[in-house]
């Protein structure tokens, strides 16, 4: 009896059709605006499910104007005891980085990764929410928080957390900084402030951050690992020429010349 193969492939291939969408759906979550995306659905899981209704309220994915661009902030939760400004990375792998370091790595078997250093990216967008709020900056607490299969290999700062961690980082705080009617205020404002979530925004927002980025790099201290400043030489052989000089100075003198 003849077999037709192009039929038993097809029924196959109808049989396990579910194969099929599973490696399609796994394939699309490795772009990185979906990648984001969920990693941001899954802190606003955690928010609304960790957190009761009287612990404050939350504005998801709000884009606000600074002097120089836009900033967009994954989540901000106002709350009685305080502000948190929430930065979301969805990573996997093993991570690397200091509260100092200007940039973190991302190792995933043999392959290194770097990218910004999250608490940095999140101190424009600390200082965006304070100026909106018109409160003190030390009144905004920021947050980072990992979801994914990422895990940390190096100590990292209370504030830096993974998955379900937000939710006890968040309850550590006790003092009450503000009333209910301040919270609702602050939160309205966070509302009316924010962009429109349009096209038009993001793209603008997006050419910003090109922009900034294609600026020359600030290298990290080779001591501490610190972020550098350029200073000029005052004295010696090389006075009058630029340098990278290291901003805890004079705790630590690292030292980079100028490419």
């Amino acid at each position: 009896m003849d077999i037709d193969l192009g039929a038993v492939l097809v029924n196959a291939a109808l049989q396990f059709w579910w194969a099929w969408v599973l490696a399609a759906l796994v394939a699309i979550a490795r772009f990185p605006k979906v990648k984001g995306w969920l990693g941001e659905l899954w802190v606003r899981l955690i928010l609304a499910v960790g957190l009761d209704g009287k612990s404050g309220r939350v504005v998801h994915d709000v884009m606000l104007q600074t002097a120089d661009g836009t900033t967009q902030v994954d989540h901000v939760l106002v709350s009685r005891f305080g502000v948190f400004v929430i930065e979301t990375k969805n990573m996997r792998g093993w991570i690397f980085g200091t509260e100092r370091q200007a940039q973190w790595t991302q190792k995933i078997y043999r392959r290194s990764f770097r990218f910004q250093n999250p608490l940095r990216q999140n101190y424009r967008h600390e200082r965006a929410v304070a100026e909106v709020l018109g409160v003190d900056p030390e009144q905004i607490h920021s947050v980072v928080v990992f979801v994914g299969g990422s895990t940390f290999k190096t100590p990292m700062p209370d504030n830096v957390v993974h998955g379900l961690g937000l939710v006890s980082y968040i309850r550590s705080f006790r003092n009450e900084a503000w009333s209910d009617d301040e919270v609702h205020a602050m939160f309205a404002t966070l509302e009316n402030c924010g962009l429109e979530r349009s096209r038009q925004t993001r793209r603008a927002h997006v050419e910003g951050l090109r922009e900034r980025h294609a600026a020359p790099a600030i290298p990290d201290c080779p001591k501490c690992g610190s972020a550098m400043v350029k200073r000029k030489a005052g004295r010696g052989s090389n006075m009058g020429q630029e340098f990278w000089g290291c901003t805890q100075y004079p705790g630590c003198r690292g030292t980079r010349a100028v490419q």
